[in-house]
């Protein structure tokens, strides 16, 4: 078993910038990628940044080139960089840890979530 512990997320004016965190535990020999789902009112929840243990980033087509996700192999730890941040991007964003699977992570665990608000 896994265990997430997300940290970061808060309030921020368009074009600001906001950093988060998601540290794992556990059985981590399980997990070969971590990433970041988000989910805002009334949509499905959609994969934002995935990174391999190999260090290999994908993003989503809406974040590509304000977003850069990261991780710390010897922390067990992946850091989420958001910089000229949208209303839009306004979700909860959640850390999942698992199996990259066709462009998705499979099975794993999922961080409690933190909430991300671009407002003026």
């Amino acid at each position: 078993q896994v265990q997430l512990v997300e940290s970061g997320g808060g309030l921020v004016q368009p074009g600001g910038s906001l950093r988060l965190s998601c540290a794992a535990s556990g059985s981590t020999f399980s997990i070969n990628a971590m990433g970041w789902y988000r989910q805002a009112p009334g949509k499905q929840r959609e994969l934002v940044a995935s990174i391999t243990i190999g260090g290999t980033p994908k993003y989503a087509d809406s974040v590509k080139g304000r977003f850069t996700i990261s991780r710390d192999n010897a922390k067990n730890t992946a850091y989420l960089q958001m910089n000229s941040l949208k209303p839009e991007d306004t979700a909860v964003y959640y850390c999942k840890a698992g199996l990259l699977v066709g462009g998705e992570i499979r099975g794993g665990t999922w961080g409690q979530g933190t909430q991300v608000t671009v407002s003026s």
